[in-house]
């Protein structure tokens, strides 16, 4: 569509859309984007009658979530998950906790060996970020072939994975037709509750947040500046142990690893 010809409602009409896939948040988002864009489009000189729409387009709440999926919904999410691109995506953030974007837009040139190696550029608090791989992980990228592409997932090579909210609706669908619904879970609940399961195994607060690249607690402010620890072989002992403990839910076994007790 030519810029100056896109209403008010219709961009109410795509956030709202977006809304009922996605949630507030992502709406919000997208939002924003489109208010930066045509603010800079404005700043250019391009011509646009009603000026910045989107700034005037309701804001939607943004609630805090404190989802934390039971083992039992794991394991049916696991067990709906496709051998594709969305079904990878799902596994991995089921075995690593890490972030959606930063999964789907996974490189090639990011794997290395054992491990997942995200440049700064890639992450959210701009600092490189080593993902140790566990067996259950390194099975679950193995069912993807290397070829010349420079992402594992999507369908362009271009970005990464897009198309998220109608996997995401397929995939419920999966999970219903199988047996119980899972209600308002996003992927992102997967992220809290490998924190919260790591916590739970006896895995140290300090240990999680490094598993996650989070920088806050210990690693925040002056304290973040003298310790730059990245505790690798900390995080690969946490994520095999969270690793054997889940799959020992989805084969209906005992772990054999024993959780870990606090010092």
């Amino acid at each position: 569509m030519p810029i100056a010809s896109v209403s008010q409602a219709g961009v109410a009409g795509l956030l709202s859309d977006i809304a009922k896939q996605s949630g507030a948040v992502t709406a919000n988002r997208v939002r924003a984007s489109i208010s930066a864009m045509l603010s800079w489009a404005m700043r250019e000189g391009v011509p646009l009658p009603a000026g910045n729409i989107a700034a005037h387009v309701n804001k939607r709440v943004e609630k805090s979530r404190d989802r934390v999926l039971t083992d039992g919904e794991l394991k049916q999410i696991w067990n709906a998950c496709l051998p594709d691109h969305y079904g990878g995506i799902i596994k991995l953030l089921t075995l690593t906790g890490q972030r959606f974007s930063e999964i789907a837009a996974l490189r090639w040139d990011e794997l290395n060996d054992d491990q997942i190696v995200l440049p700064g550029a890639r992450t959210k608090n701009n600092r490189t970020h080593i993902i140790p791989l566990s067996e259950p992980a390194r099975s679950t990228l193995a069912a993807f072939s290397r070829t010349d592409r420079k992402h594992l997932f999507g369908r362009d090579d271009t970005f990464g994975f897009r198309g998220r909210g109608a996997a995401k609706a397929k995939l419920d669908e999966r999970i219903a037709a199988a047996g119980k619904p899972i209600v308002n879970w996003t992927p992102h609940d997967l992220r809290r509750t490998v924190a919260t399961r790591m916590a739970e195994l006896g895995v140290q607060p300090h240990i999680i947040e490094a598993v996650l690249n989070h920088v806050s607690g210990h690693k925040g402010g002056v304290a973040g500046i003298y310790n730059r620890a990245t505790y690798d072989k900390e995080k690969r002992e946490a994520l095999n142990l969270w690793a054997e403990h889940f799959m020992a839910t989805v084969e209906g076994r005992a772990a054999t690893v024993v959780p870990l007790k606090r010092a």
